[in-house]
């Protein structure tokens, strides 16, 4: 195929997978299996592979996110985005109505047509379309100056990177704006996520969208299932609208996603009709909404009302009532997580919050608890964070005792099994990992995971089971497992029971770096599991190493060399070590390859290159006695710097490092 066949068919597939993208994210309508999507990716982007000079922005292969940014930039908006004012009662938004009447010079009897959506909560943006190509994006900021968020948002699925014209004439330039959100479902799996890796849970969905929009890495946001609906525009060079429910038609048309639940209304009662029905909606809706927002349909109208300050007079923003009462704490007490994590959690006197009964909230880690300064005994006002997540508010701290309560205090070893903790960033950790109870199924999960000791058949409900029953107490009890132990639980015969203990024991050989990993040493994953066994060459040697000699190791910064030390001193994990060499795990040794082309070198790359992938020149330099890095430093000797380098490539020119082609580097490892 020459060039001009593949420019052909790369946009018969660009347009074949943007229709997809449509029918999936914006109708919820799909039209063709996940596996015959994934088969048009993957042909077009093997054309771009082979065709590079044919890769354009609005590519649907463009939405894995770029390189990492230094800083965000700013755009200033055409048209500010205004605030909205608020009303919490319905006298208000009686009163918004009659002021409108007021300022149009009209009869209190008249009934103003209203365009009434809810009020989501999430992070406003505008996207920028110029010829039907979104070309930036940006957040809202101060309302006239806004983040560059261009990269970010090229990552949110239901934001097309081309529009679509079959039903409408696109205008040369238009500015959309919108909400972007984050559906609870995908939020309460982000948050799984964050704990299982001992990190602290966002408060609410609204945060967790900000976070993830504002991620300074694009490839994060890319990670994170973000929605958007669209609620208006700012400038736009074209067609002209006599209401604001055209604007959103308008929109709708163009492949953006707007609100199904948008509705005109006819006269201020309805308009209450509308929220008392959004709020009795809410709880069953994917996403969070704080209330509803009214706008006058009729844009003449709008233009005559005009704007006061920063917010415009011809809309309202009627929030629900908030959920919160009042009432006492009794204790705090510390839990420890599955992955250690030691989280301290307020219980309260129970109180019931918008229909649900409350008697516990996470107060996330003792930077929180120092913040809000919560005290046993202390009244506190509760509600559910995002109508989720129970959280305390306020203390009332005009109640608190003349004589005063006792600050909390962390405790200074893991109250499950007594190990030592160690804190890392705002998150205290048990070190007992291997032995801790609390920590106990989730580090056999992960022991036997397919990355680390590769147990097949070994499955979740099989490790809850085997931990309840009492038969296995560490990980090292899994080599220790018998067939009459496992025929004496309920659902195992004779067949399952003879499989699971034969692949125990094929398991029972794993390399060093699957050995390190499955330890589940904080900060310690494939990557760095991988660098420590080239450097020490044994588990033993690890576990003597000093903090200073890791700190000392290629990409081992100074929180994984404490978390490692903190690991191999823990008495525990050295005894369930001891128990795995018994049971008949083999501990292997692992010989750096010496006189490499390679050897003693360091290598970074950015940018796309031809002849390999980036994992698979990173394999060929490791294989040749070097090392790959992942982040800009002093250590690194090379630089290869394939097509389109990011910012990685402007700071190694600024850091002064050698940066050198494709070719070079092929010449360099004999290629």
């Amino acid at each position: 195929m020459d060039e001009k066949e593949a420019r052909i068919e790369i946009d018969r597939l660009r347009k074949e997978i943007d229709y997809h993208n449509y029918r999936y994210y914006i109708l919820d309508s799909p039209v063709i299996t996940d596996a015959e999507y994934d088969r048009l990716m993957r042909c077009l982007e093997g054309l771009e592979r082979e065709f590079p000079r044919l890769v354009t922005p609005d590519s649907p292969t463009q939405r894995v996110g770029a390189e990492p940014l230094p800083a965000f930039g700013t755009i200033k908006h055409t048209v500010p985005m205004l605030s909205l004012n608020n009303a919490f009662t319905e006298e208000e938004a009686l009163e918004f109505d009659s002021r409108i009447k007021r300022n149009l010079e009209l009869d209190g009897s008249v009934r103003i047509e209203y365009a009434a959506e809810p009020k989501m909560d999430g992070l406003a943006v505008e996207l920028v379309y110029e010829n039907g190509v979104f070309i930036k994006g940006s957040t809202r900021g101060d309302g006239y100056v806004g983040e560059d968020v261009t990269q970010n948002l090229r990552t949110v699925r239901s934001i097309p990177l081309k529009l679509r014209h079959d039903l409408i004439k696109l205008p040369r330039y238009m500015e959309v704006r919108g909400e972007v959100f984050l559906p609870l479902e995908s939020f309460k799996r982000l948050n799984a996520e964050k704990e299982a890796k001992g990190e602290a849970p966002f408060a609410n969905p609204r945060n967790a969208a900000a976070g993830s929009l504002r991620q300074l890495d694009p490839r994060v946001t890319a990670t994170r299932p973000l929605d958007i609906f669209c609620y208006g525009l700012g400038a736009i060079e074209g067609p002209a609208f006599t209401t604001h429910l055209e604007t959103l038609e308008f929109i709708k048309k163009t492949g953006l996603k707007v609100n199904p639940l948008v509705k005109v209304v006819d006269g201020i009662d309805e308009a209450l009709k509308y929220h008392d029905g959004m709020e009795e909606k809410r709880g069953a809706l994917n996403y969070e909404i704080d209330g509803v927002v009214l706008k006058v349909n009729r844009l003449d109208l709008q233009e005559r009302l005009g704007v006061i300050t920063r917010s415009p007079r011809w809309a309202l923003a009627y929030k629900f009532a908030p959920k919160q009462e009042m009432t006492r704490v009794k204790e705090i007490v510390v839990g420890v997580g599955r992955t250690g994590a030691l989280t301290p959690v307020v219980f309260l006197e129970p109180v019931s919050v918008g229909g649900v009964t409350i008697e516990r909230a996470t107060l996330h880690n003792e930077d929180e608890v120092r913040r809000k300064d919560v005290r046993p005994g202390d009244f506190v006002i509760v509600q559910r964070a995002g109508d989720v997540i129970p959280e305390v508010a306020e203390v009332l701290k005009d109640r608190r005792p003349a004589e005063g309560l006792p600050e909390f205090r962390m405790p200074g070893q893991c109250p499950e099994c007594g190990s030592a903790i160690e804190r890392v960033g705002a998150i205290h950790y048990c070190t007992g990992g291997l032995s801790c109870p609390a920590q106990l199924k989730e580090s056999i999960r992960h022991f036997a995971s397919k990355r680390a000791f590769d147990i097949e058949g070994l499955g979740a409900m099989h490790v809850d089971q085997f931990v309840e029953s009492g038969l296995v107490k560490d990980v090292a009890d899994l080599f220790l497992l018998t067939m009459d132990g496992l025929l004496a639980l309920e659902r195992w015969g004779e067949k399952s029971a003879e499989n699971l203990i034969n692949a125990i024991e094929r398991s029972k050989n794993p390399t060093l770096e699957r050995l390190i990993y499955a330890l589940g040493i904080k900060q310690v994953g494939e990557r760095t599991a991988r660098v420590l066994a080239e450097k020490f060459g044994d588990i033993r040697a690890l576990a003597r190493a000093a903090k200073e000699e890791l700190e000392e190791t290629f990409e081992i910064g100074p929180e994984t060399a404490a978390s490692i030390v903190d690991f191999f001193a823990e008495r525990h994990n050295m005894d369930v070590l001891q128990k795995l060499e018994r049971a008949g795990v083999v501990f292997p040794k692992m010989e750096k390859k010496k006189g490499g082309r390679c050897e003693g070198k360091v290598f970074l790359f950015t940018g796309s290159l031809k002849s390999f992938s980036r994992d698979g020149a990173r394999d060929l330099v490791e294989a040749e006695g070097g090392e790959a890095a992942t982040t800009v430093n002093k250590k690194v000797d090379y630089v290869v710097a394939g097509a389109e380098p990011g910012s990685k490539y402007e700071k190694a020119k600024k850091m002064g490092l050698k940066i050198i082609d494709e070719e070079e580097f092929k010449g360099m490892v004999g290629r």
